[in-house]
């Protein structure tokens, strides 16, 4: 039999007594089940005492009379509250918020008597002890969504976290590839075996685990189109498949014939790579790959990138600057903030205005340039 599943309970008669017991599952820890047993004289009286154990343990109220800690409940809430609703890897990135961050400062405060005081002193400590201003608005952003479920359960009587002052964060502007650029790093990377990597990120704007994450079924190259299904993430430390970002992520991008053409000469240099490799081949599926067939580790990837530009001579880039590129190269050619959105996968156009509205000025500007000199030519 497998594990019983938490808030499973049971009802049951002791033999020494004859009274009936009721008991809840708490989950494990340590690989022990931690359950709750009460007592009743009759099996009716048990089962009335089991639905409101249940009851209690879903609101996290069970047997904790107000001693519960911050640490105990924020446990509890990432397990049985955000994990399913969140993606595997932003489940990772909470884990390890709290673990690193959150637990060994706050942990051992009783949750019902936490204070925006102690809130606000941790962001304080984090933002002096060098953590990124980013970094701390995601930190406060947990602990305040964790919060927010808390009151509502009626755990505490307000969110302490939510009047807390935040470190102001400065947006560093990306610098990506001018055409001239663009045409000079294409030619860079010319036979090299992730030239059909970088050119499809360069020229359709794909995030680096989308890329990674592409898979041969995932790919026309008769129709030149592909569609975006996965993101490759690294979760527990393995490279898994999981669902790309937003709901608008998923998408078909038409290929333009750069792409398609250096798609194909890839084809056949992995089944170059996989008659090398032999009995070694990993047939996973994915369009870039070892020269055994497993995934590609992003860090690595990124390294290349970088050594690469460095050797062209051009400007230092992230792997990420790509997608900016393409954007910046999308919006100079006259396409609208709302093509370049759903080229991109943007979840909303207002996340293109945010990163991209600036651009998108200098092409308005250039409409209303063109038509003074229409109009002023003209009388």
């Amino acid at each position: 039999m497998g594990k019983r599943a938490n808030n499973e309970g049971s009802i049951y008669r002791r033999s020494t007594d004859g009274r009936w017991v009721a008991a809840v599952h708490l989950g494990y820890q340590d690989g022990r089940r931690i359950r709750k047993a009460m007592y009743a004289r009759t099996q009716a009286e048990a089962r009335l005492l089991l639905r409101d154990a249940q009851r209690k343990h879903l609101q996290g109220t069970l047997g904790r009379d107000g001693r519960r800690t911050l640490g105990e409940y924020l446990q509890w809430w990432l397990e049985s509250c955000a994990r399913a609703s969140i993606r595997p890897r932003t489940y990772t990135s909470y884990a390890d918020l709290m673990r690193r961050h959150l637990i060994p400062v706050l942990g051992t405060t009783r949750l019902a008597r936490l204070t925006a005081e102690q809130v606000q002193s941790l962001v304080n400590e984090k933002s002096a002890a060098g953590l990124s201003a980013r970094t701390v608005h995601y930190l406060h952003s947990v602990l305040h969504h964790a919060l927010e479920q808390a009151t509502v359960l009626g755990l505490v009587s307000g969110n302490a976290a939510r009047f807390v002052r935040l470190p102001r964060m400065t947006r560093t502007k990306a610098q990506p590839f001018t055409p001239v650029q663009a045409r000079a790093f294409l030619q860079a990377i010319k036979g090299n075996r992730l030239e059909a990597l970088y050119t499809l990120a360069l020229a359709c704007g794909l995030r680096q685990g989308e890329a990674l994450g592409l898979q041969w079924d995932d790919v026309d190259l008769e129709r030149g189109s592909l569609t975006v299904r996965h993101t490759l993430a690294r979760i527990d430390g393995k490279r898994v498949l999981a669902e790309p970002k937003t709901e608008q992520s998923y998408r078909t991008i038409q290929l333009p014939s750069i792409v398609t053409d250096s798609l194909r000469a890839h084809a056949i240099r992995q089944a170059e790579d996989r008659e090398r490799a032999d009995e070694r081949w990993q047939a996973l599926g994915f369009v870039f790959t070892t020269k055994v067939g497993s995934p590609l580790d992003a860090k690595n990837v990124t390294h290349r990138f970088q050594a690469l530009v460095k050797r062209a001579g051009l400007p230092h880039q992230r792997f990420h600057d790509l997608r900016h590129a393409c954007a910046s190269l999308l919006l100079a050619q006259g396409l609208n903030l709302k093509d370049v959105s759903e080229t991109l996968g943007h979840s909303r156009i207002a996340v293109t205005v945010d990163l991209y509205g600036h651009m998108y000025d200098e092409r308005r500007r250039e409409i209303a340039d063109r038509m003074d000199a229409i109009l002023l030519n003209a009388t």
